[in-house]
C-alpha cells in the first residue's frame, strides 16, 4: 500500500484580540500596554485612531490616565484605512497592528481585519462594545465574535462604586456620537445606568463636539 503524504502546513496565521467595556475602563490604555510590549519584544508595531476623537492628543493613542502610544490619524472608513496600509506598503514593514475606538468603522473593517489575520498579524483592536443607549456598537460584537481572545473590562459606577459595565451619557442627546469625557460621561453600574436622563451638557456649562 503506497504510503499517506502529508500536506505541507499552511503559514501561521495572525491573531485577532478585542478589548471592550465602557468609558473609563482602561480600553486605551491595555491597547498602549500590549503595543508598548511587542516594541520591547522587537515587534514592527503599526498603530492608528480615527480622526474623530483628538480630544486628548492629535498624533497619539492617549488613555485618560494620560498614557500614551504615537499613532497615525485615519478616516474611520475601512476603504481609507485599508489604503493606508496596502497603498504604502506600510502592512509588509509591521507585524503588529493595533487600533483604537474601533466602534466607529464601518462593517468593512471586519473583513479587512480578516484579512490581516490571514496574512499573519497579531491585530488588537479596542473599543466600546454598546452605546449610551445599551445596543450594540457598531462592528464590535461581530469581531469579539471572531476574535481569538476578548478581554472585557470594567469601570468603577460614579455612583455607589461597584464594578460599571455601562457608559451613562450626561444630557439627552439621541446622537450616536457625542465625543465627551469626564462630566459629559459617566461609568455606571446595572442598577445605576439611565440612559437619556441627567443635565445636559450645555446646562453644565459643558462644550458639546458632535462627530458625524
Amino acid at each position: 500500500m503506497q504510503a499517506e503524504t502529508s500536506s505541507p502546513c499552511p503559514a501561521t496565521p495572525g491573531v485577532l484580540e478585542v478589548i471592550v467595556g465602557p468609558m473609563f475602563s482602561g480600553k486605551s490604555e491595555e491597547l498602549i500596554r500590549r503595543l508598548k510590549r511587542a516594541r520591547i519584544a522587537k515587534q514592527r508595531v503599526g498603530c492608528f485612531k480615527p480622526d474623530i476623537d483628538l480630544r486628548y492628543h492629535r498624533t497619539a493613542i492617549a488613555s485618560h490616565s494620560e498614557q500614551t502610544h504615537e499613532a497615525s490619524v485615519v478616516t474611520p472608513n475601512s476603504d481609507r484605512l485599508r489604503e493606508e496600509l496596502f497603498a504604502t506598503g506600510l502592512v509588509d514593514r509591521i507585524e503588529v497592528i493595533g487600533l483604537d475606538e474601533v466602534q466607529f468603522f464601518d462593517e468593512g473593517i471586519l473583513p479587512l481585519t480578516m484579512e490581516l489575520i490571514h496574512l499573519g498579524k497579531r491585530v488588537i483592536l479596542a473599543g466600546l462594545d454598546t452605546t449610551f443607549a445599551n445596543e450594540p456598537f457598531g462592528p464590535v460584537p461581530n469581531l469579539m465574535a471572531l476574535a481569538d481572545k476578548v478581554t472585557k473590562l470594567n469601570a468603577v459606577c460614579m455612583v455607589c462604586g461597584q464594578p460599571a459595565i455601562h457608559t451613562q451619557r450626561l444630557g439627552h442627546s439621541q446622537e450616536l456620537v457625542v465625543v465627551g469625557a469626564v462630566g459629559m460621561y459617566e461609568a455606571r453600574c446595572r442598577a445605576h445606568f439611565q440612559p437619556y436622563v441627567e443635565e445636559t451638557a450645555e446646562q453644565m456649562d459643558l462644550p458639546v463636539v458632535t462627530a458625524v
